[in-house]
């Protein structure tokens, strides 16, 4: 799942020699616009969204993040950044594609594509503004579409809570409007979106959802740094009609409480010379508070452990084990994608686990001795001790594990889920943060359980946990990537909207060959979901003394 608006989190800290620990790195937060896309719908303007790749080798690319998409709109400014490690001795190559989105899959081949940009975050860097030409696959100027990214250097952990609502708004179509905030922070080059906040439909006395945005994407760090706040009323097709505006400072805001909301008058520069005219609205600020965030390295640093679980797909989909073309094969080399999933993603986070244990279970195969179909079995078959020893430990259960089942089915997450977020559940209850769980799920297909799995995703947004869904086989994986809800959180069938994004989804099929590749896609995600999980609940690492506190 902020820094000026949601942002995309930090890539794991990997260093020149790979995955594992690595010397701390400057994180540097990246800010995304374009200007004179071209327009490839034919009824409307079209809907840009910019993806980030990371190159890791070669030609070996993986997807990082993507910004949200903006509907109608050929200059589009990006609210969702991406906050990336930056290494000064090495070269980090990095890839900028834009597309527009025609559908809701989410592989972008089936989008249209309209430019790209290749360079270092060193050159990025470097200039703090850089403005480029989009380019088409072919090396050619994608019409006159230029991307201009800004870069910087995230040293400040300050967040801004914010609750904001308005008064007696101004209508824009016959009685009604459907208003949204735009936050800007002024810059050496002009007005730089730090946030958009959502659309509240049909109203003219809205409250916006309770929302944060760092203090450096707000301010630039300094309470008295002009703060420019524009309503809008939202239109489909991308002409959003300007309701009012007001400049302001963090230091105007924080005065707002329940009792006594900071009011401005939203004023809108056309109206300006009317009559009468007193202003479109009153934007009331109820509460602006101020926080000085932990951060992931915070957390790992200050005991909190991260509790790694494995869930492996045992279903017939897969094919009998004994032949090439089954998932579960082992080839001479003593290799199969399962493996190699749970080798590039375990040797990573057995860093941050103390005593690398860790447990591992199998769902959708029938078991011995009952051969009953399970979908929560141990593989080394110890419900007592469902642990292994290390890496080496799980792959050597699996192996030995593999013989002994038949493959079965269906293919149901919500055991598994559930299962670890009891353990989940028991660590919040003691108010520390000292545990964070993760789930590994590999798996090759459809989910048959797809109602309980967004129910048990939802509950367990709410908890110290996060999954990873890495798919194995040419499957089609569209009901995994409707649950890592980049774009919108995941909802239950019961209505209710997850807390956060827990889920992250990979395909194996892209990083074949490239196990650096795999672990860094797959683990994206997770520093700013510990990091945000625990700051939410202004839980501190369990031994803060161990570095200086940043409150």
């Amino acid at each position: 799942m902020a820094s000026g608006g949601p942002s995309a989190p930090a890539a794991p800290a990997f260093g020149p020699s790979g995955p594992g620990p690595a010397p701390l790195a400057s994180k540097v937060e990246l800010t995304i616009s374009c200007e004179n896309l071209m327009d490839m719908d034919v009824f409307s303007k079209s809907d840009p969204l910019c993806a980030l790749y990371i190159n890791t080798s070669g030609s070996q690319w993986y997807e990082f993040g993507r910004t949200e998409m903006i509907l109608n709109c050929l200059n589009p400014k990006f609210a969702k950044k991406f906050v990336i490690d930056y290494y000064f001795e090495m070269v980090q190559k990095l890839k900028f594609c834009v597309y527009d989105i025609d559908n809701d899959t989410y592989d972008l081949e089936d989008d249209d594509f309209l430019g790209e940009l290749e360079c270092t975050l060193g050159q990025i860097v470097s200039n703090r503004q850089m403005t480029r030409t989009l380019l088409l696959k072919n090396g050619r100027p994608a019409g006159r579409g230029t991307i201009t990214i800004c870069a910087e250097e995230i040293t400040d952990t300050r967040v801004a809570n914010l609750e904001v609502l308005a008064r007696k708004l101004d209508k824009k179509y016959l009685w009604w409007s459907d208003p949204f905030l735009e936050f800007f922070r002024k810059t050496e080059t002009g007005w730089q979106l730090a946030h958009r906040t959502e659309v509240v439909k049909n109203n003219l006395n809205p409250v916006w959802k309770p929302f944060r945005v760092s203090l450096r994407a707000l301010c630039g760090g300094d309470v008295e740094n002009p703060i420019k706040v524009d309503c809008y009323d939202y239109h489909i097709n991308g002409s959003h009609e300007l309701i009012g505006s007001f400049i302001t400072t963090l230091a105007e805001l924080q005065v707002g409480t329940h009792f006594c909301p900071a009011e401005f008058e939203c004023i809108n520069p056309r109206k300006l010379k009317k009559k009468n005219y007193k202003n479109s609205g009153v934007i009331c600020v109820r509460n602006c508070q101020v926080v000085k965030e932990f951060t992931f390295l915070d957390y790992i640093m200050g005991g909190c452990q991260i509790n790694f679980t494995i869930a492996i797909d045992f279903t017939g989909s897969n094919g009998d084990p004994r032949t090439p073309q089954s998932l579960h094969y082992i080839n001479p080399e003593g290799f199969n994608e399962y493996l190699s999933a749970i080798w590039a993603v375990g040797n990573v986070i057995q860093d941050y686990d103390s005593n690398k244990m860790f447990p591992v279970f199998g769902f959708g195969a029938k078991v011995p001795p009952s051969w009953l179909v399970s979908h929560e079995f141990p593989v080394n078959f110890n419900p007592s001790n469902p642990f292994c020893a290390g890496i080496e430990g799980v792959v050597e259960a699996y192996q030995q594990c593999l013989p002994q089942l038949k493959l079965w089915g269906p293919t149901n997450f919500a055991p598994i889920i559930n299962h670890v977020a009891c353990f989940a559940k028991q660590a919040f209850r003691q108010n520390m943060a000292s545990d964070y769980y993760v789930l590994l799920i590999i798996t090759d297909g459809v989910i048959t359980d797809m109602d309980r799995t967004r129910t048990a995703i939802v509950d367990a947004s709410h908890l110290p946990m996060s999954i990873i869904i890495v798919g194995v086989g040419a499957a089609d994986f569209s009901a995994m990537e409707f649950l890592d809800s980049d774009d919108q959180l995941l909802r239950s069938p019961r209505g209710d909207t997850a807390a956060r994004d827990i889920v992250q989804f990979v395909p194996f099929r892209q990083f074949r060959g490239s196990s650096v590749a795999l672990a860094q896609s797959v683990l994206a995600e997770l520093p700013d979901q510990v990091a945000s999980f625990f700051n939410s609940y202004k839980l501190k690492p369990p031994n803060i003394f161990s570095f200086s506190d940043p409150s």
